[in-house]
């Protein structure tokens, strides 16, 4: 497998409908929203679901949620300290093996980085991945609609409230959301990220909301329409990402489809994908 040796940039167009894509725990869980009443989906959470369909796809992953984990480990220090390469380093206070054994391991800390800081640990690693992604904003500001639900009995025996106690569930009525990011060549040949690897985030990508269903994200109703992908010929790049992904214009008609604008970049091929 070759260290990756072209930079990547790359563009994600998605829907959501009756959904809620990324709930804001500071605002009732509502969806995420910006001051202008545009929908957002913070970086973090694009992640997670990454993640998932890399584990999905039999790849090591460090940072698992515990509903999805595929081992016994409690912990992020207790899956780290299960190797025990990587306890000889921390031990050794050896924070270079450290990261390039971490990065060997997990294909997530090879793309993402990751800071491994624990409690009781003699040392603190951190890893700079060359995977970059940025928050997903919605096309155009996006209608919420709020429901009251009820549950059907008590939770305990001795629970004092009656089995009709009320909650809120909130929804994306509907809206389009787009999101970019880029893949670093320089940090790449720091964590060992291949080729290979790249064409397994692409692939994640494209099958973005596959298994991540729940109930405030039924089946279908999150869906991935393109992913735009920009393969440069240097370690460089011909343009600054910022130039690509201005290339890609998303705009939306005055019945939320989705319209884009693609300018050519003079020797900056695209790859365009249909999402699954």
């Amino acid at each position: 497998m070759t260290i990756l040796d072209h930079k990547i940039d790359f563009a994600v167009i998605f829907s959501v409908r009756n959904a809620n894509p990324n709930g804001d725990p500071l605002n009732g869980n509502r969806p995420r929203q910006n001051y202008e009443g545009y929908g957002e989906v913070s970086d973090v959470c694009l992640k997670r679901k990454i993640r998932n369909r890399l584990q999905d796809a039999g790849e090591p992953i460090f940072v698992q949620s515990d509903e999805r984990k595929s081992d016994a480990f409690k912990s992020l220090k207790e899956r780290a300290d299960a190797e025990e390469d990587l306890k000889k380093a921390m031990k050794d206070k050896n924070s270079d093996l450290f990261a390039e054994l971490a990065c060997k391991k997990w294909l997530d800390v090879r793309g993402f980085g990751q800071v491994f800081a624990f409690k009781g640990d003699a040392l603190s690693v951190g890893v700079r991945g060359p995977v970059s992604v940025h928050p997903a904003v919605s096309l155009s500001p996006i209608d919420i609609s709020s429901i009251q639900i009820t549950k059907s009995v008590n939770s305990t025996t001795s629970d004092r409230k009656g089995s009709d106690t009320m909650g809120m569930k909130h929804r994306v009525d509907f809206g389009n959301y787009v999101f970019y990011g880029s893949i670093n060549t320089q940090l790449a040949e720091k964590t060992g990220f291949t080729h290979e690897d790249a064409d397994k985030f692409k692939q994640a990508l494209i099958t973005l909301f596959e298994n991540d269903a729940s109930s405030a994200r039924p089946d279908g109703s999150m869906e991935v329409q393109k992913v735009y992908w920009w393969e440069h010929n240097s370690k460089l790049g011909q343009y600054s990402s910022a130039k690509v992904h201005r290339s890609l214009k998303v705009e939306e008609d005055h019945e939320k489809n989705v319209k884009t604008t693609l300018e050519e970049l003079n020797g900056l091929a695209v790859q365009v994908y249909d999402g699954q």
